[in-house]
C-alpha cells in the first residue's frame, strides 16, 4: 500500500539491536517486494521467525479445464456446494496464467494459519462477518469489504458468520489505480476513494510459546510446515506492506450527462486485469440520455461480473452470486427490453465486482455443473 505505517513497539534505527526488559533480543523481519527494490515493512518478532519444526506434505491443486464453446456464460454460484473454512471451501472457477476467480463458503474458522507464496488475494465479502487475524494485525471483515492480503503475509479468517467470499488471486501487486494516483502514491482529489476509506490492522497481543502449522500456497499446491514460534508473535512493524481493506459503499461513483464507461468504475489494478465495481448512482441527466450501457465488444479482455445485490438493471434472470462471463470476440449488452426500460430512470441500485482480465480465461469443469446454457440466447426478442 502506498502510505506510511507503524504499529507497536520500535526502535529508533532499522537494523541495530531492540531488546526487551530482560536483555532478550528481539528478531527482526524485511518483508519487501522485488528484492530490496520495491516496498517493504520491518517486523520485530519475540522469537527468531526461521525456525520450522517440521515439512510436511505437498497437497497438489490442479485446475482442470472445461473444454466449452467459445460463448457467453451465466455461471449461478448460489448452485456450488462447498463448505469449509477460507481455504477448504474454495471452488476455482476460471484462470489464466495471471490470475484465479474463486467462490468459497466459510462456515468454520481456520485452524491452521495460511500463507500464500505466489499469489496477492483480493477477498470480497458478499456475505457474513469474520475477523481477518493476519501477522501484522487483525481486521474486521463484513458485507462489502474488499480484503487485499499481498503474497507474504501469513493470515487466518475467524468466522462469526458464516461468509460467502469472492476470491481473485493474482500474480502481479493488487494496487489502487496508476490514474487515481499522483507521483508519491497519494491518491489524487478525482479519485472515487481516499485513503481516509482504508481500513488497515490494528497489532494485538503476541503469541508467545506456541508452535503451529502453516500451509504455504505454492503454484501447484498446498506445502505444510509446523512453526516452532507461532508467526503472530509480534510487538511492532512499520513500512509500506501491510494487508488492508476498503469497503465498496465507500466508493464514490463517478457519473456524468451521458452514459460513463466501464474504466470510471475501477477501484484496483493488477498485472493483467482489473477490478471495477458498480454501485448505487444516479443515472445521466442529459435530457434524451439512455442509462442502460451500449453493447460492447470485448477486443482486448474478457469479462466476469460477479451480481452482489440490488436491481440488476441491464440483466434479466440474473440473481445474487451470478457470474455472467463475456469473452473477448463476442459482443454483449442490455438484454432485450432493458435499453428502453431504462429511459427516464433517475438512478441505479445495483452492486457487482468486475473483472477484466487481458489475457483470455480458461473455465474449470466445476463451471460446467453450473452454468445456465440457454444464457448464449437470452438476447433473443421473445416477440
Amino acid at each position: 500500500m502506498p502510505f506510511y505505517l507503524k504499529r507497536g513497539q520500535l526502535p529508533n534505527k532499522r537494523h541495530i539491536q531492540f531488546r526487551d526488559d530482560n536483555d532478550n533480543l528481539f528478531s527482526e523481519e524485511l518483508i519487501s517486494r522485488h528484492g530490496f527494490s520495491h516496498i517493504y515493512s520491518n517486523v520485530y518478532h519475540l522469537s527468531p521467525p526461521t525456525a520450522i519444526k517440521k515439512v510436511g506434505d505437498v497437497l497438489p491443486i490442479k485446475l482442470e479445464p472445461w473444454n466449452h464453446e467459445h460463448r457467453h456464460h451465466h455461471i449461478r454460484t448460489h448452485n456450488i456446494k462447498s463448505k469449509g473454512n477460507a481455504i477448504s471451501s474454495r471452488i476455482h472457477l476460471f484462470y489464466n496464467s495471471d490470475i484465479i476467480i474463486s467462490k468459497a463458503s466459510a462456515s468454520t474458522s481456520m485452524e491452521k494459519l495460511y500463507r500464500n507464496g505466489h499469489y496477492d488475494e483480493c477477498i470480497f465479502v458478499h456475505k457474513g462477518e469474520g475477523i481477518l487475524k493476519t501477522n501484522f494485525g487483525s481486521l474486521h471483515l463484513s458485507f462489502g469489504d474488499y480484503a487485499i492480503i499481498p503474497r507474504g503475509v501469513i493470515w487466518q479468517l475467524e468466522i462469526e458468520q458464516s461468509m460467502e467470499l469472492l476470491i481473485i488471486e493474482s500474480k502481479g501487486s493488487i494496487q489502487t489505480p496508476k490514474k487515481y494516483r499522483n507521483d508519491l502514491g497519494q491518491l489524487l482529489e478525482h479519485s472515487p476513494y481516499s485513503e481516509r476509506d482504508i481500513k488497515t490492522p490494528e497489532l494485538v497481543k503476541p503469541v508467545v510459546n506456541e508452535s503451529i502449522e502453516v500451509q504455504v500456497r505454492l503454484e501447484k499446491g498446498l506445502q505444510s510446515y509446523e512453526y516452532q514460534n507461532h508467526p503472530f508473535d509480534i510487538i511492532g512493524w512499520d513500512g509500506y506492506y501491510f494487508p488492508w481493506v476498503f469497503n465498496v459503499n465507500d466508493f464514490m461513483p463517478i457519473t456524468g450527462k451521458i452514459h460513463q464507461p466501464p474504466p470510471v468504475h475501477q477501484v484496483f489494478e493488477t498485472n493483467g486485469a482489473v477490478i471495477c465495481n458498480f454501485v448505487p448512482r444516479l443515472f445521466d441527466y442529459h435530457k434524451q440520455a439512455i442509462p442502460a450501457p451500449y453493447a460492447h465488444s470485448n477486443v482486448d479482455s474478457d469479462e466476469i461480473l460477479y451480481y452482489v445485490s440490488g436491481d440488476f438493471m441491464s440483466r434479466k434472470g440474473v440473481e445474487e452470486g451470478s457470474i455472467t462471463f463475456h469473452p473477448s470476440g463476442l459482443p454483449h449488452g442490455p438484454q432485450p427490453g432493458k435499453t428502453e426500460e431504462s429511459i427516464g430512470a433517475k438512478e441505479a441500485n445495483e452492486i457487482a465486482v468486475m473483472i477484466d482480465t487481458f489475457r483470455p480465461l480458461q473455465m474449470t469443469t466445476y463451471c460446467s455443473e453450473i452454468d445456465d446454457s440457454d444464457y448464449p440466447l437470452s438476447w433473443l426478442d421473445s416477440e
